[in-house]
């Protein structure tokens, strides 16, 4: 299983936010770079990076900050936020991202999705983020009335790489990650799951780690990285032993 750290980035710097509310960040950082190194320097050879602002204006806004993370960080970099153009597509591979998230763009604009999926095998993330079992979207900010289950199997055989999947009710908020919720949509879906939102200690990797055979790819974390509560190292060791 993969260990994604996170790196969310408002007006250039890092931050995390609570239950994906943007009045509601806690700053850890104005050098995104130096904080990739960090990860990198622990272990990871795998980063997620979410340009909030670009949530929310649908198109790049911490581009440099990107940039300047893809100097550096030597392992794969999976980019999500604002992405929803071809030529937004085109150009974030070009400049070596590994995969790009959707979110908002797979809700709305579903055959735009595939047609990447098809043009980029095994480089397209679809976000499948809920509020109470339903598809949020620009930024979160918006509820739909499209269960999770149904957003994720539209896109089953379409050739997308995996299914980034967060409960925006726990992101931010150290309660824990929702495992069941988690598992029970990798088990409704033939796509891998990556697991968002809660992850509070190594409870949750070792828990997220038993259900790999279910079909969990990874699981993100950020805020108990940031706050002391997960050794980076030591949650990559856990999962890879999986």
């Amino acid at each position: 299983m993969i260990v994604f750290p996170a790196i969310d980035l408002k007006q250039g710097q890092v931050v995390r936010l609570a239950e994906g509310d943007m009045a509601r960040a806690t700053v850890y950082g104005d050098n995104p770079a130096a904080q990739a190194m960090l990860f990198a320097d622990a272990g990871s050879q795998f980063l997620h990076v979410v340009d909030l602002d670009g949530s929310f204006a649908g198109k790049a806004e911490n581009r440099e900050a990107v940039e300047a993370i893809l100097e550096v960080f030597p392992g794969h970099v999976q980019l999500g936020g604002g992405i929803r153009t071809p030529e937004a597509v085109a150009g974030w591979f070009e400049l070596g991202v590994s995969r790009v998230v959707m979110g908002t763009a797979a809700l709305k604009d579903p055959q735009f999705v595939k047609d990447m999926a098809q043009e980029y095998p095994g480089g397209i993330v679809v976000a499948v983020d809920a509020r109470d079992g339903m598809v949020a979207t620009e930024g979160w900010a918006e509820v739909s009335d499209v269960s999770i289950v149904d957003m994720a199997r539209r896109f089953e055989d379409a050739g997308v790489a995996s299914l980034l999947f967060t409960d925006i009710g726990r992101d931010g908020l150290l309660k824990g990650c929702n495992v069941q919720a988690t598992v029970d949509l990798a088990r409704q879906t033939d796509l891998p799951v990556i697991a968002s939102g809660g992850v509070k200690g190594l409870d949750d990797i070792r828990m997220l780690t038993l259900h790999e055979n279910d079909g969990i790819e990874g699981v993100i974390t950020g805020r108990a990285l940031y706050d002391g509560r997960l050794d980076l190292a030591t949650a990559i060791q856990m999962a890879q032993r999986g």
